[in-house]
């Protein structure tokens, strides 16, 4: 929902603190500060919830807290209820206010009490000491850095790159206090791996179907509840396609977005789906020539992320939110997340039920600096809030209840999902296997080229302030057999690919652009499109 900067302790100064809101300015529509001795605090704000009077930074009533806030608290209206005694007249109807007045009155236990997706920082004006927060899965980023006696927050390390101290993230499920001197003591408030810990496995299938498509279209329609327009990212596969579904039953006034190649199986499944339903669908075609070096450029310069293979997808993405931002479209659902909850990657089924679950922690407590990451910077840098309605910590929960029997059966992957919705969803869709579109249209080898200087140009956006550039955590544990320990250590003894490996890469690259294949064989005949009536969208230049 925003972009937020902070700076606590003696001697801030205003140009600095102007430069670093500048940083952020793509993430929202209006720039709101405070400037007062010892706090420099402003927002650039996404105005979504209570758009008229939900400015921030927010106080308190009698001014001592300050609140610089990101994301949305989706049970706010629920909380307000509970703190209605304490509160006074109400100011607003938005969560900024929760927010605040729920830390007021519970103290750092209220964290424990929100379900969103945000992160924010508190300034106590008496104690001149800072609160951070960042919500369980890391959907919103938080980072902070310290220069002069003085705390620096953002929401994105780029703006925290002027700074030049060394740049460090808040966790996620984190929170904790600056008390003014030192580094922030951070502790966790949710521990990811131990939810579902005394709960009992979920064994019968049909028991296991009902909570999950509960649980799903719950998380769904918490993320709807708004009078804007909202968009449906659809890659025309399961996750994204179920979403879309739920969406358009909540909330009909709703738009999809696919992007791809022309002959893209992924826009032959949307447009039939979406044709199906009557819902807009706006199509942003890209081919293999379109990935040029600028596009690289600008996707690390906004997305910030420290893998080479998600680099490669952010910049897939860049011109998707671009599309999203130019309809006025400020919110969207993702289907992000599915395939780490529900057995949608091959690496759980190749190993025995321990080591699925090590995997399976393992990828949801990695989501915010991988895909989390690409989804907020490469849609918040343009001005668009993406919410992940699978990765609602209930849900998270839910699936880590599930044994992997009914995650994949009959040799189909996110099989309880799909048995969850069987009426829902159309057969085609149903039974559509798995097929990543960066990598079946040539958009992913065409990226591959620039590879090589993936490293130099993140180091030169400064971003080596938090952490390099590294090969990709995937690629290292399909190599060591799926093990999850041997493949740590090595990307610990190993960062970087070497040169020889970079050559491999990319003689690679250059033999499949030379062939001029545009995508590969498709795994099953696409069923017949319908015709519905749609704009397709060119990337200027």
């Amino acid at each position: 929902m925003c972009g937020i900067v902070l700076v606590a302790g003696p001697g801030g100064q205003r140009a600095e603190f102007e430069h670093l809101m500048a940083c952020l300015r793509p993430r929202g529509e209006v720039e709101e500060t405070l400037i007062e001795d010892g706090l420099l605090a402003g927002v650039q704000r996404l105005r979504i919830v209570d758009r008229d009077r939900a400015a921030q930074p927010w106080r308190s009533r009698d001014g001592r807290l300050t609140l610089c806030y990101n994301g949305e608290v989706f049970n706010h209206k629920q909380l307000r209820a509970e703190l209605a005694a304490g509160c006074g007249p109400a100011r607003s109807d938005g969560d900024t206010e929760v927010v605040l007045e729920a830390f007021r009155q519970w103290g750092p236990g209220a964290v424990g009490r929100f379900r969103g997706e945000f992160a924010f920082a508190i300034a106590d004006r008496d104690s001149g000491r800072v609160y951070l927060a960042r919500d369980p899965l890391g959907v919103k980023p938080l980072y902070w850095s310290r220069a002069a006696g003085r705390l620096y927050v953002a929401s994105e390390a780029k703006a925290l790159v002027p700074v030049g101290a060394a740049i460090h993230e808040v966790p996620p499920g984190h929170h904790g206090w600056w008390s003014g001197r030192g580094d922030p003591a951070l502790r966790p408030y949710v521990d990811l791996a131990r939810l579902g810990e005394g709960q009992p496995r979920i064994e019968d299938p049909g028991e296991a179907a009902a909570l999950v498509r509960s649980a799903i279209e719950d998380a769904i329609r918490v993320r709807v509840d708004t009078d804007l327009t909202v968009g449906v990212i659809l890659s025309g596969g399961l996750d994204s396609s179920l979403t879309l579904l739920n969406v358009h039953r909540e909330h009909p006034d709703c738009v999809a977005f696919t992007v791809g190649t022309p002959d893209s199986p992924d826009l032959a499944y949307a447009r039939r789906l979406t044709a199906e339903l009557g819902v807009p669908h706006e199509i942003i075609e890209l081919r293999p020539r379109d990935v040029r070096a600028d596009e690289i450029r600008e996707a690390i310069r906004m997305a910030e992320l420290t893998e080479y293979g998600d680099i490669i997808n952010a910049v897939v993405s860049v011109p998707l939110f671009r599309r999203v931002h130019e309809l006025g479209v400020k919110v969207v659902l993702t289907g992000d997340g599915s395939d780490e909850l529900f057995g949608g990657y091959p690496m759980y089924h190749e190993v025995g039920p321990d080591s699925a679950r090590r995997l399976f922690l393992h990828k949801i407590a990695n989501l915010y600096r991988t895909e989390l990451q690409r989804v907020d910077r490469t849609s918040m840098g343009q001005g668009v809030e993406a919410r992940v309605p699978f990765l609602d910590p209930a849900l998270v929960e839910l699936a880590m209840r599930l044994p992997l029997s009914l995650k994949l059966r009959d040799g189909q992957e996110k099989w309880i999902v799909r048995e969850a919705f069987a009426d829902l969803l159309p057969d085609y869709i149903r039974r559509r296997p798995k097929n990543p579109m960066s990598y079946s249209t040539g958009l992913h080898d065409r990226a591959r080229l620039y590879k090589p200087r993936f490293a130099r140009l993140h180091r030169e956006l400064g971003y080596d302030l938090l952490e390099p550039v590294r090969r990709d955590f995937d690629s290292v544990l399909m190599r060591c057999g799926n093990d999850l320990d041997r493949a740590i250590a090595e990307n610990a003894a190993r960062q970087d690919y070497t040169l020889l490996e970079h050559a491999r890469d990319l003689a690679g690259a250059l033999r499949w652009n030379a062939r001029g294949m545009l995508r590969r064989k498709q795994l099953a005949a696409v069923p017949p499109a319908a015709e519905p009536t749609e704009r397709v969208v060119e990337p200027a230049g």
